[in-house]
């Protein structure tokens, strides 16, 4: 199976670290957010990528195009023109890396890159978003239950104290319950050929007709995972995670 990332947003309000980079190539620890999702798709067996570029898509070609030499002991005969390779510690992975325009939307990107999935089944997420969540599982609820879209649904940490009311006495007080009690799109997809007969064009945003319409239909199904998930859209959010990983304790590292 293979896994499509959506790679090819803004990341605005990550300032200064999007105007020189795409937002997947923000790095937490030493590697961008991209690696880090990479990694999780190869833990459960997965190890063929389709990478949908934008925003400044030619340094994620030049990453991947470099990632082999700067994972390996070489030797450099400049006179010979010639590169001895002795020690490599690199990944499993073939990457297909597809310009899909800078001002196309997500669902546009997934159409555009229908041609590199051979009409099977492929895993599809977000590249600013980590968790724990297990893609084995996750796939099996998918072919166990027959939707033709299989969406991630996730409970991310709550932002007010919630209150049961009787009339105007409160009954109840939670604070701060995770999801403030809602199941919110959590990415890591998993998806039939069948979605890309809901995506128009590129001005398609996923998020909206497609996935509106496989729920009108009842072809969407939710895994509900409880675990760890995070995604990173402000620079609080990205020095979270550096944190969690600079101590060791990052729950995404299933590797």
């Amino acid at each position: 199976m293979k896994a499509v990332i959506l790679a090819g947003g803004l990341g605005t309000r990550l300032g200064e670290e999007t105007h020189l980079k795409p937002k997947p190539m923000v790095e937490i620890g030493n590697h961008p957010m991209l690696w880090h999702i990479m990694k999780i798709y190869s833990n459960y067996g997965i190890n063929d990528f389709v990478i949908c570029l934008g925003y400044k898509g030619n340094i994620i070609k030049e990453f991947f195009s470099n990632y082999f030499l700067s994972k390996s002991d070489v030797t450099i005969d400049v006179k010979n023109n010639k590169i001895d390779i002795h020690n490599s510690s690199v990944e499993p992975w073939k990457i297909t890396l597809v310009d899909t325009g800078v001002n196309t939307m997500t669902g546009g990107r997934v159409k555009k890159i229908k041609e590199y999935l051979d009409d099977e089944t492929f895993c599809l997420t977000y590249g600013d978003g980590l968790s724990d969540v297990n893609i084995s599982k996750l796939i099996d609820f998918h072919k166990n239950n027959n939707y033709s879209t299989t969406i991630t649904s996730v409970q991310p940490p709550g932002r007010f104290g919630a209150l049961t009311l009787d009339g105007n006495k409160v009954t109840n007080f939670m604070e701060k319950p995770n999801g403030d009690s809602f199941w919110i799109n959590g990415g890591f997809f998993v998806c039939e050929p069948e979605i890309f007969n809901y995506i128009k064009d590129n001005n398609t945003i996923l998020e909206r007709e497609p996935l509106q319409n496989l729920a009108n239909e009842g072809k969407l199904g939710a895994y509900k995972h409880t675990g760890f998930w995070h995604h990173v859209d402000t620079m609080i959010e990205k020095n979270k995670l550096n944190d969690l990983w600079t101590k060791g304790n990052a729950p995404w590292k299933t590797w």
